[in-house]
């Protein structure tokens, strides 16, 4: 065995196992230094969230920031800040497009390696560890291609998130008219509604633990929070609900509701047609696969006729 790994060259034999024990060592280290923590101070109680608060305390270095062309108040950051917040991503906007771009110089370096590697054996080395090169190129480009075009993700995604909280704004602007001349008050008409919601159901939890603290920052936040049109729209309604308490009000409500129904009819039209579209598209390869068999073989066989009677 010592003789085999002596003839062996160093870079062309054992990635995967190196790359297995350093994993190894570095879950045991993890583990023996948080079992060291705990002795010392108690647990968090959520861990999660105060690793999310540490997170959003860091800032990007400016040195980074330069190096990777970033102007913190450029519209395109701006907008990518209104992005994250139509897809309910609460996360620093500068730090997500540092990340986007450090990923984008990873996966283009990986991909200039695996092509233009051949000569310095970049390629055999991969091989050799167990990963295909055409894998890893194939990989790299996906990743790098959905870096690229993450606006148009984000952008989708935001729009599909819209109009799932639509649905729910929807359901819930239905109840708060069923409670209409209740005597029971806002907040308390809130919380009856909060078994309806689903994807809004923490926006709104929040919204209700903080009303007394003060209604209408807790409304203000619940609009940030969410960040749609409707949110807005919603949250400015029960703001004025909240200040009056006049039918005419809900009245307004329910001109919101008609709103909302419209738009969630256009939306469901749109979905009909873009599915008619990709059933078109699937409906065309079985003729095309027919083409391919059938129909090719012929006009090859015409080709060659025309140039032997050339």
């Amino acid at each position: 065995m010592e003789a085999r790994l002596k003839d062996m060259p160093f870079w062309g034999y054992g990635w995967l196992d190196v790359a297995i024990y350093t994993a190894l060592f570095g879950l045991a280290f993890a583990a023996f230094y948080y079992a060291l923590l705990s002795v010392s101070r108690r647990r968090a109680r959520w861990p999660s969230l105060v690793w999310k608060r540490w997170l959003r305390r860091q800032r990007v270095p400016k040195v980074w920031l330069r190096l990777l062309a970033i102007r913190t108040d450029s519209p395109g950051v701006e907008y990518k800040r209104q992005l994250l917040a139509r897809c309910g991503v609460r996360f620093d906007a500068i730090g997500y497009e540092t990340g986007r771009r450090l990923g984008m110089v990873g996966a283009g370096a990986t991909v200039g390696l695996i092509v233009f590697g051949k000569r310095f054996g970049f390629s055999e080395r991969l091989d050799a560890a167990g990963l295909p090169p055409v894998y890893v190129l194939l990989i790299g480009s996906i990743v790098f291609l959905l870096l690229v075009a993450d606006r148009v993700l984000l952008e989708s995604m935001g729009k599909y998130r819209a109009q799932q909280i639509m649905k729910e704004i929807y359901t819930l602007s239905h109840q708060l008219l069923y409670y209409n001349g209740s005597k029971m008050n806002l907040h308390h008409k809130l919380t009856r509604c909060l078994p309806f919601t689903k994807m809004i159901r923490q926006e709104l939890q929040l919204l209700l633990n903080e009303w007394y603290a003060g209604a209408e920052s807790a409304l203000k936040r619940f609009k940030e929070r969410l960040g749609t049109e409707e949110a807005y729209s919603f949250g400015e309604t029960i703001n004025s609900i909240r200040l009056f308490e006049n039918n005419d009000y809900y009245s307004l409500l329910r001109e919101r509701l008609h709103d909302y129904k419209e738009k969630l009819e256009l939306a469901k039209d749109s979905r009909k047609e873009t599915t008619s579209y990709a059933l078109f598209v699937i409906a065309g390869l079985p003729i095309l696969n027919t083409f391919r068999i059938f129909i090719y073989p012929w006009v090859m066989e015409g080709q060659k006729l025309f140039q032997t009677l050339q």
